[in-house]
Formats: structure tokens, C-alpha cells, sequence
């Protein structure tokens, strides 16, 4: 058993949150926040997104970052499948309830697709909660789950053996407040004539659950079922709000009701060890995201005298613009004769990007989950849809610039500490520009607009897509900020990246490639869009996931090996 307090009296009352506790419907819960978050922009809920620096962990702060930018749940998450959708809202909204209550409303209606997909938690779940009420140990559910979606999967759960362990059920629209607020509490304890005191145990998942029970004055037990470290627990909460008892099963749970037992004998109509069932395991975690690891040993990078940045995605978030002008590009396609121009399916370098190709030659459009992905950018767009026809991409960046003056101009930083890095090199003695594929035009109006004073003042060069005769792949640009810095095109220039092109350019100009994984590929996919073919030679030197890990990289570099 993880811990409990001492002095925690024996429940008259089990009160259980619902999902991550009860039951596992993480299938429906993620389809339908995937869902709902691409919405975040007509909701009018982007820029009510919490400021990073008013975010409650760090954690928090990089989920932030990615729902901003990508429109979707970070990949750790969705591979942990740890967190509920009441733990998301409350770490990208923080207090503003108006705007956790349109997202509350948003996703309920996606979820309306998806429910339904409920199974219980963990192995022998019913046969547990069996045994509390022999115990004479009153049971209820108190969740943010609406009364539609709780009914309904009660009656699916385990075949319905479970609608009749339940003295009382309150749901988010029987009550005016979310968790954690504790009005979903006092209600059960109301409907039960209960007080609410130590006696009565709310016994949930997450931190929201534990301020909850903190909040309504019973004993939260934490049930850690997701598997989460000790020492991460541990710092979610103060000695204020931490939970009275940590459990990781029901079987755990049983053990510390028959502790309790010993220490009081009249606590329970019967005793643990005679009504408890067989052991059952405790939930499997699921197996855990294989993270980016792309680091060669430091020392054989060379110390960077030219870091070369790529501009959006990497410097700054100027997605929204972009994929708006691509929607309003692609219907133009087959006026333009590009459709036919596109690459045959063999020739493209992964299934995904055929299928890229494929469906954009019959929609004219590209596939909704590319989009709600927000992962590729339009010179990588080009890239699969064109190969090395270098007339057709000049094609597509011309009608791609016409629909994009009508709706760039909104530019953030893609990393609060970006300014303080690019400072920071300089401070060093570091040369730093801007290669983009963004025509000029565009490129200087987002340069002095983003942070409002603008950032001309950070860079020695900038080399945009309309300053040579071609982009990027071609390492033209990357040759051309070298010499303008009359410093030689050799591995002691770095060029800081997020996309293959990026990479590639780097190669063929004989650079050090810095790739900037802000999208958080995992190591299969990289293995896939880098897969050291002869037909796709050009692999990244390096990866870094956000800008802390590639200051840490420079750091490194300047000390030099032991």
C-alpha cells in the first residue's frame, strides 16, 4: 500500500468518481477530445487558454503550449492515457469557468458519438465492490459526467450487474458547478442524509478528484490505478489537500479497510476478510510512449559559431493563417494543372504521404485528420505532393501566397523562452538568422509584429523563399545566409528545423541539422520520415523537443568534453 494517514476513520460512505476510477472509457473520452479541440477557434476559446505562466506545473504549461498551437491533445497523453478530460480543462483554463463550461458543452456533444465504449477499470471490479456493501459500506458515484452518459453506461457495464451497488448517483447536470467543486459531493451526502465529514471517502483518480474531496471536507483516496511515480504525486499536492490514503487497486483498498478493521473492530457490518474476494491484479498501465532519442554523444557535435533557425513552427506558431490559405488554395489545383503533376504513389516516400497525395488529387482538399494534425507545413505539403518538380512547387507557393495575404499577420512565439534563447546565443558570441520558405512580404510584417516589438533586432540575416531561384529543400538559402555572413557553409553551422525539408536542406549544405520535434513525433515515426534509405538518405544530427533541451544542446557544446 502506497500510504494513509493516520487517524483515518473507517467509511460509513464510498463515494466514486466515475471514469479512471470505475470504469476505463478512455476510447470514447479521447475520440471525442480529439474531436472537440479543433473547435477551440469558433468556440472563441484560443485566446482563453491559460497564460504558460499562470499554468500549475510545468506539465501544464507544455499541454497549454500544444492545444494552442496543434489543436489536439499532446502524444504523452494520449499514449499515458492517464488524465480525464475535467484534468485537461482544468489545466488549460484554470479558473475561468465560463470557458471550461463551452468546453464542458463542446465536448459533451462530441462525445455523444463516441460513448458507450465502458468497461470496468480493472479486473473484478464488480466482485470488489460487492463485498464494501456486505460491509454495510454505502455506495454512490459522484462524476462530471453528464446524467445521459453515466445512466447509459451503467446499464452497459459488466452487463448491467452494476446498476444495483449504487444507493445514489449525482452527474454534472444534476448539480450548477463542476469539479472541483464539491457541490457533487454535498449532493450524494444530501440524498444519502449523511454529513459530510472523514467518515464519508471520495475515492477518485486524479488531482481535481482530491480537491474535491479536500474542498467538501471528507477523506479523498487517491486511487492510482494509472500507475503514476510516487514522486509525481507527490508534487501535485500540498500538505493542505493531499489525499488521506493512496491506493493502487482494489485489492489495495481492501487490505487498508481490513487495517482499519483492527484498530476498529465495529466499523463494518462484516468483517474484510471474510467477504472480500479473491485477488484480482491490479489495472495494466499502458505501455509507455517510446520517446525521441536521436542524441548522438554531445561531444561529437561540433560547438555552433551560425545557428540558422527556420522561421514558423519552429520560431513562431503561425498555423491558423497558414492552413487557412491551404484550404482556400487546393479547389485552384486542377485550374493550374497540378493535379495531374502530382508524384505517382510509388514514388512517395511513406503509405502516409501516398495517401496524402491520393486524397488531395480526388477532394482537392486535404484529409481532415492532416488538418486536425497540424503537424505539416506547406513546403512539406509541396514536398509530397510534387517530389522534385520544382515548377509545380513554384506553382503552388504562387497560389498559396495569394490566399495567404488574406490572413496572415497573427504571429506568437512558439516557446515563451524563445526571445531569452535567441538573446542568449548571442550573448555567446553566436551568429543567428532566419531561413524561410515565407516570400518576403510576409516574412518582415510577422518579423515585426511578433511580441508586439518585434524581433528584427535578434538576427544578422534572414533569407527568405523569394530571395533565390529555389526553396527549401534546396540548400540555396542555407548557402545564402553563410555568405552573407561571409562565414563558410561547414558543420559548425546549425540549422534548427521542424520539418524533413528543413533536414534535407541542412544536408546538402553540408550543415549540422538540428531537428526541432515541436510537433512530438515519437521514435517510429521519426524512424519513418528519416529512414536513411538510398532514396531518402538525409537523417536529422540531432533531435531536441522544445527549446530548453536545445540550450541545454549549445550548453553542452560550449563546455566541449572533459
Amino acid at each position: 500500500m502506497a500510504s494513509f494517514s493516520d487517524g483515518l476513520p473507517a467509511p460509513s460512505v464510498m463515494m466514486f468518481d466515475w471514469h479512471g476510477t470505475l470504469v476505463d472509457t478512455h476510447d470514447a473520452m479521447f475520440s471525442a477530445m480529439e474531436e472537440m479541440l479543433p473547435q477551440l477557434e469558433e468556440l472563441g476559446l484560443v485566446e482563453r487558454l491559460l497564460p504558460e505562466d499562470k499554468c500549475r506545473t510545468a506539465d501544464d504549461a507544455r499541454l497549454v503550449r500544444y492545444i494552442r498551437i496543434f489543436r489536439r491533445l499532446h502524444p504523452r497523453i494520449l499514449a499515458e492515457r492517464r488524465v480525464s478530460r475535467t484534468d485537461i480543462f482544468n489545466a488549460i483554463f484554470g479558473d475561468d469557468r465560463d470557458a471550461k463550461l463551452i468546453a464542458h458543452q463542446a465536448y459533451n456533444d462530441c462525445y455523444r458519438k463516441h460513448f458507450g465504449k465502458v468497461r470496468p477499470f480493472q479486473p473484478g471490479a464488480y466482485e470488489y465492490l460487492s463485498a464494501l456493501k456486505e460491509m454495510g459500506i454505502r455506495l454512490a458515484v459522484a462524476t462530471n459526467r453528464n446524467r445521459e452518459f453515466l445512466d447509459k453506461e451503467l446499464a452497459m457495464v459488466d452487463e448491467g450487474r452494476w446498476r444495483n451497488l449504487f444507493d445514489a448517483t449525482v452527474c454534472a447536470d444534476d448539480v450548477t458547478e463542476y469539479k472541483p467543486d464539491p457541490e457533487v459531493i454535498n449532493r450524494v451526502l444530501d440524498k444519502l442524509g449523511l454529513p459530510a465529514d472523514a467518515r464519508a471517502w471520495y475515492v477518485g483518480d486524479s488531482y481535481v478528484d482530491m480537491l474535491t474531496a479536500n474542498r467538501g471536507g471528507v477523506s479523498g483516496i487517491f486511487y492510482n490505478g494509472a500507475a503514476w511515480e510516487p514522486d509525481r504525486i507527490n508534487s501535485w499536492f500540498s500538505k493542505r489537500d493531499a489525499p488521506s490514503a493512496i491506493i493502487d487497486s482494489f485489492e489495495e483498498l481492501m487490505d487498508l479497510l481490513a487495517l482499519l478493521e483492527r484498530s476498529q473492530p465495529d466499523a463494518f457490518q462484516a468483517v474484510p476478510a471474510e467477504v472480500r474476494p479473491r485477488p484480482f491484479p491490479k489495472p495494466e498501465r499502458p505501455a509507455p510512449r517510446e520517446e525521441p532519442d536521436w542524441h548522438p554523444a554531445v561531444v561529437r557535435l561540433i560547438r555552433p559559431s551560425v545557428v540558422l533557425f527556420d522561421w514558423h513552427a519552429t520560431l513562431v506558431d503561425t498555423l491558423d493563417a497558414m492552413y487557412h490559405a491551404v484550404d482556400d488554395m487546393f479547389p485552384e489545383f486542377e485550374a493550374l494543372g497540378l493535379i495531374e503533376r502530382m508524384v505517382a504513389p510509388e514514388d512517395s516516400k511513406t503509405p502516409e504521404d501516398a495517401r496524402l497525395v491520393a486524397y488531395v488529387r480526388e477532394f482537392a482538399r486535404l484529409h481532415p485528420k492532416v488538418k486536425a494534425d497540424r503537424k505539416i507545413s506547406r513546403t512539406d505539403i509541396f514536398e509530397v505532393l510534387f517530389g522534385e518538380d520544382q515548377e509545380a512547387k513554384h506553382e503552388a507557393h504562387l497560389a498559396f501566397n495569394r490566399h495567404y495575404r488574406n490572413h496572415y499577420g497573427t504571429v506568437k512565439a512558439f516557446e515563451p523562452k524563445v526571445r531569452e534563447v535567441l538573446e542568449g546565443l548571442g550573448r555567446l558570441g553566436i551568429q543567428v538568422g532566419v531561413i524561410t520558405n515565407r516570400d518576403r512580404e510576409f516574412f518582415e510584417h510577422e518579423l515585426a509584429a511578433v511580441e508586439d516589438t518585434g524581433w528584427t533586432h535578434l538576427f544578422e540575416v534572414d533569407v527568405c523563399g523569394d530571395d533565390v531561384p529555389q526553396r527549401k529543400p534546396h540548400p540555396d538559402q542555407l548557402l545564402l545566409a553563410a555568405e552573407k555572413l561571409h562565414y563558410p557553409a561547414d558543420p559548425s553551422v546549425w540549422y534548427v528545423g521542424d520539418s524533413t525539408t528543413d533536414v534535407i536542406a541542412a544536408k546538402r549544405a553540408g550543415m549540422t541539422a538540428v531537428f526541432f520535434n515541436g510537433a512530438q513525433w515519437d521514435q517510429p515515426w521519426l524512424n519513418r520520415i528519416f529512414p536513411g534509405t538510398h532514396k531518402h538518405p538525409d537523417k536529422p544530427d540531432v533531435v531536441v523537443n522544445d527549446f530548453s533541451e536545445f540550450w541545454a544542446l549549445v550548453l553542452a557544446c560550449e563546455i566541449g568534453p572533459p
